[in-house]
């Protein structure tokens, strides 16, 4: 049997060679596709996000992780899909109309894969009308939207007035996020919830799913 121990260090190295021969050869061996995810891709995801808080990660090692996670993943996500298995939860994520930035965006969007969540990734300036749709159609309940300018962050406000007016306010959980962002910003415009940093993010968008 695949020592999936080998797959969690090749995770936490950003060796994603490695985690695709693993991954591989678990599968080859009878090992279930969700079994991978959750006793090993998550753990380590929520470990590389744990370095990070700690400063013993920073976003390059992040960056190499989530490939290596994403490298296995894209092995694993069509058997997952052709057994029936659910994830998380779904989540619509983008950064706000008129901000091009998105490597905060990826590494949540990473995080948040890693973590089990089935991600929909609208990219970089993403409308209102684009995250409604996300949610219209059934795809998502869960909103994470990113900001890195000052003068973009009123976009987040006008998302959540969108969905109001959308009649799907109560349809959805909104999460926001990036450098300028702040937990009374998040209170302010009415968002149910703010993730300083991509882990943080995570046990977020889990406590927002299960309530």
């Amino acid at each position: 049997m695949p020592d999936l121990d080998k797959l969690n260090e090749a995770v936490l190295e950003g060796d994603w060679k490695t985690a695709v021969a693993v991954t591989e050869a678990a599968i080859a061996a009878g090992l279930a596709p969700l079994a991978i995810v959750t006793e090993c891709l998550v753990p380590a995801m929520d470990e590389v996000g744990r370095r990070f808080e700690c400063e013993e990660y920073f976003v390059p090692e992040m960056l190499l992780s989530a490939r290596a996670m994403k490298a296995s993943m894209n092995i694993l996500r069509p058997l997952l899909a052709a057994a029936g298995a659910q994830p998380v939860g779904r989540v619509a994520i983008g950064t706000v109309k008129g901000d091009l930035h998105d490597i905060g965006k990826n590494l949540v969007g990473a995080m948040l894969e890693g973590g089990g969540f089935e991600v929909i990734d609208l990219g970089a300036d993403v409308s209102p009308e684009r995250f409604i749709e996300a949610v219209a159609n059934g795809s998502a309940s869960l909103v994470a939207v990113s900001a890195l300018l000052t003068v973009t962050m009123p976009a987040m406000k006008t998302i959540v007035d969108a969905f109001r007016s959308a009649g799907l306010r109560e349809k959805v959980k909104i999460m926001v996020g990036g450098a300028p962002v702040t937990q009374q910003y998040a209170d302010a415009i009415g968002a149910d919830g703010y993730g300083e940093s991509a882990g943080a993010a995570v046990a977020l968008a889990r406590k927002l799913v299960a309530a």
